[in-house]
């Protein structure tokens, strides 16, 4: 059973909400945040990428950032840049992509349900980049990003998030990005009860997005509960903040593959090498998208190619053996190109699907690559399917957009 609590959130005022929401802390580098934050003091990236408060090339992992982060969210709340709610509450946070909005429940999830598995990961988790994010959650004694989870859809959990999307949102706009981002406060105790009642059924939440955070969060709390000669286990501490979405209003797109160059193959010799396990058929210029599982679509030297498995390179009944990562990783990467470990190698890159297979294809045209890959999409029941049987996705799997924007909603630990 997953055990959540509603949490009085820290929140902006609605006029400033669009001066502190900001993407992610981990989807955009120290430059970057520094130019979106540019002469706005409001900016969360004051709080998750203090490094920007620094000259440039200072190193964001050094112990006078993170206190600068804590200085910082102090100064937020003192000004009254972040205001708390003065009951618990949940709250329900929908994002629009390209016509489509997806509907989320912030809540506050266990720590225990992580640490014992009710909380489900497909990913590895890296110990650095860990322990980076926990000493920002320490330090600020907060989560102020919350974590992306999926849960097994809920007609009653629907019920009651249409009843409150009916009304006028608390925040409404639309970010630099393009994306709507949609903000309600559920108040009403009987609803906030039944949530909790209605997740409580549930055997399982899934990590859709931020593992690390996940990770962080979690020992985080753990680690306060083993210092604390009183914990109860009810403490704030306890619980840290995601934002659920029911698993079938979730998309996953593509996160494609680009390689320097072939491993010492022509073009030739690499495309009669792909002939032992793909039909491969040239399809010009235009753009290829793979069309289904175990397509792929292929750009080397201008031209795009579709490629298909044969049967018998992979196992549709094995849950890792049926993803087109697998196959692409193993068939193409590792036995003709050499590309042994997706983590660590740096003649590949990853690029999300949002970007379009035109970012492919420029990254070749350029140069600076040689060939291009393109897989079709993981489902969610495949995601479901993996972190259900205890396995791990291969790295760099699913890429899941809209990203949430963080700042809208902040959970304080005590």
């Amino acid at each position: 059973m997953a055990l959540i609590k509603p949490f009085k959130g820290w929140r902006p005022p609605v006029d400033l909400v669009e001066k502190v929401a900001s993407r992610p802390y981990d989807v955009l580098n120290s430059e970057e945040a520094r130019a979106e934050a540019g002469d706005n003091e409001k900016s969360l990236y004051h709080i998750i990428k203090p490094e920007i408060d620094f000259p440039v090339g200072q190193d964001e992992h050094e112990e006078k950032v993170y206190t600068k982060a804590v200085e910082n969210f102090r100064r937020f709340r003192e000004n009254g840049w972040l205001v708390q709610d003065e009951a618990d509450r949940y709250y329900v946070y929908a994002q629009t992509m390209n016509g489509k909005t997806q509907y989320g429940l912030v809540v506050c999830a266990n720590v225990d349900d992580y640490m014992e598995g009710r909380i489900k990961k497909h990913e590895l988790t890296r110990r650095d980049k860990e322990e980076d994010r926990m000493k920002h959650v320490r330090v600020n004694d907060a989560n102020i990003e919350p974590v992306f989870f999926a849960y097994p859809a809920m007609a009653e959990l629907d019920a009651i998030v249409a009843r409150y999307t009916a009304a006028t949102p608390v925040y409404d706009f639309v970010a630099p990005d393009g994306f709507g981002h949609h903000f309600w406060v559920i108040d009403q105790q009987n609803d906030i009860n039944a949530i909790t009642a209605l997740f409580a059924k549930m055997p399982a939440l899934y990590i859709a997005d931020g593992h690390h955070r996940s990770a962080a969060a979690a020992l985080v709390g753990a680690e306060k509960a083993r210092n604390n000669p009183n914990h109860r286990g009810d403490e704030e501490y306890n619980f840290f903040m995601a934002v659920c979405f029911p698993d079938n209003q979730l998309t996953i797109i593509d996160y494609n593959r680009v390689v320097k160059d072939l491993n010492g193959l022509s073009d030739e010799a690499f495309l009669k090498a792909l002939d032992a396990h793909f039909v491969v058929e040239m399809k010009g210029s235009e753009p290829y998208k793979p069309c289904c599982l175990h397509n792929f679509g292929l750009y080397l030297a201008g031209t795009w190619y579709s490629l298909t498995a044969k049967p018998g390179t992979y196992n549709d009944a094995d849950p890792i053996g049926v993803l087109d990562v697998t196959i692409s990783s193993n068939l193409i990467l590792d036995n003709i190109l050499g590309i042994k470990d997706l983590r660590s190698d740096k003649r590949i890159d990853f690029v999300g699907g949002i970007r379009g297979l035109g970012e492919l294809a420029k990254r070749v045209d350029s140069g600076e690559m040689k060939v291009a890959l393109a897989l079709y999409p993981v489902s969610m029941q495949q995601l479901i399917t993996i972190a259900d049987t205890g396995n791990i996705m291969p790295p760099k799997t699913t890429w899941f957009e809209p990203k949430l924007r963080s700042g809208l909603v902040i959970h304080t630990l005590s």
